[in-house]
């Protein structure tokens, strides 16, 4: 074992269960995991099933790395089941939603 792993500056890890919870809206939840120096940040996505965003998610300032951890995920176009990755460029808008319910892993890599 490498504990002196744990020591690096900037490693860090957290448990889902132990993420702040945050309702964006009714029956979906941000739970924050991860946010770096330069505005980077990770979080995860859960969604009730039959839920959808009310408007547009647009990607600003960059680009949003979204992977499918369980569930089906709908952009408002197509369905993404459990271990579908898509990327979403800056600009780009999609309106989430989830008939069956579906968590979700999201990452921004600018901001």
């Amino acid at each position: 074992m490498h504990p002196e792993i744990l020591d690096q500056p900037g490693y860090t890890s957290i448990a889902t269960a132990d993420a702040p919870t945050r309702e964006l809206f009714p029956g979906i939840r941000l739970r924050p995991l991860w946010r770096g120096a330069d505005g980077a940040h990770a979080n995860v996505l859960e969604m009730d099933p039959g839920t959808a965003f009310p408007k547009h998610d647009v990607h600003s300032p960059g680009p949003e790395e979204v992977f499918v951890v369980a569930g089906v995920f709908n952009d408002g176009a197509r369905d993404y089941p459990a271990g579908s990755f898509i990327h979403a460029p800056a600009g780009s808008w999609h309106v989430p939603t989830s008939v069956t319910g579906c968590t979700l892993f999201l990452f921004y890599p600018a901001g």
